[in-house]
């Protein structure tokens, strides 16, 4: 296991001014870690409670989010099953399709590579998401669209869900503001370790 290192310490800045400065932070840890991806891959594995026959949504890494490829190559060498969000044309909910490796995918209009229509819609047991900034205790800073809040809102009402934060350790911050309307995260996984932020929740409550 790679050393800890302290949390970035940013004190208090607006969701804006804290997205602009953790943008580059990701982007330093991407260049800084390219292998990060793989070793966040193996804490996945070892760390997270995964169900038999679960499926786990991924996401398809852009602008310099942590890889997820390594992590579907691990999942999908178990026999588990992955899936990918598409983004709805009006504001709500993610839904999410099945996806098998050389499945052809395309770019949504936000530049998401996106499985086709035929593929067929899954509701996943773990839901991975990609974020700007977490906090130990899961709260979450996402881009601004809100879909990952809706979708784990929507998601929770119906039933469980495992919501894991996939991330470079660099994007931990001390504190960031939220509101009513943001979903806290159930663990996070990063290329140094797993944390389980229902425990740190429950310490500060």
């Amino acid at each position: 296991m790679l050393p800890v290192l302290p949390p970035m310490t940013l004190g208090f800045a607006s969701k804006e001014v804290l997205r602009l400065r953790m943008s580059a932070a990701r982007r330093e840890a991407a260049a800084a870690r390219p292998d990060a991806g793989r070793h966040a891959a193996r804490v996945f594995m070892d760390y997270v409670p995964i169900p038999a026959g679960a499926t786990i949504s991924l996401y398809h890494p852009m602008k310099g989010e942590l890889d997820t490829k390594p992590l579907a190559a691990a999942l999908i060498e178990r026999g588990f099953r992955i899936a990918l969000p598409v983004t709805p044309k009006k504001r709500g909910p993610l839904t999410f399709r099945a996806f098998r490796d050389g499945d052809p995918l395309s770019p949504d209009r936000y530049g998401v590579m996106t499985p086709s229509d035929a593929a067929p819609e899954v509701r996943p047991t773990i839901v991975v998401t990609p974020l700007l900034a977490f906090t130990r205790d899961g709260k979450r800073l996402g881009y601004g669209g809100g879909y990952y809040d809706r979708t784990l809102a929507a998601m929770r009402e119906g039933g469980d869900v495992l919501a894991v934060g996939f991330a470079f350790g660099a994007q931990e911050v001390e504190k960031m503001p939220s509101s009513e309307r943001d979903q806290r995260i159930d663990m996070i996984v990063t290329e140094r370790e797993a944390i389980d932020a229902r425990r740190w929740e429950d310490k500060l409550k």
